[in-house]
């Protein structure tokens, strides 16, 4: 068999047909889920996140997300001068949305409140703390590694 133009072509068209289907089927096996269900909603409330991103970075004492790698803790101390805080405290997995936790806000009278990372897998994870005192509302967002 003797090895021309027409084979070299047909050996390159069936080549490229295959690495297209393999990627096709790649791209099928992977997860393309949202960082949120609710990404519209999200969008059209962005302006109150943003209030309470101003409020927070307007505080004069802020509040202080520590990790404690040794107790397999997260310590939040919030703000004295805010008095008692309620909202709730979400530990989000940016690579797999169904391990988020959340928790209520729930200080002790020195504004301390310890969250249990024990349960929670090693990786990057954001400590999302959304809370009001006062009655103004406040948010801040910060990476731990666990």
């Amino acid at each position: 068999m003797k090895w021309n133009w027409g084979y070299g072509l047909a050996a390159f068209y069936t080549i490229f047909v295959g690495a297209l289907v393999f990627q096709v089927w790649k791209s099928t096996q992977y997860d393309h889920a949202l960082v949120s269900d609710h990404y519209y909603e999200d969008d059209i409330n962005y302006q109150e996140h943003y209030d309470k991103l101003v409020n927070a970075r307007n505080l004069t004492t802020d509040l202080l997300i520590l990790e404690d790698e040794d107790r397999q803790l997260v310590k939040l101390q919030f703000p004295d001068e805010l008095g008692k805080p309620q909202g709730e405290v979400r530990l989000f997995c940016p690579s797999a949305g169904n391990r988020d936790v959340v928790v209520e806000v729930r200080t002790d009278n020195r504004g301390i409140q310890l969250v249990s990372t024990e349960d929670l897998k090693p990786g990057l994870w954001r400590v999302k703390v959304d809370w009001e005192a006062g009655g103004v509302p406040y948010y801040k967002e910060e990476v731990v590694q666990l």
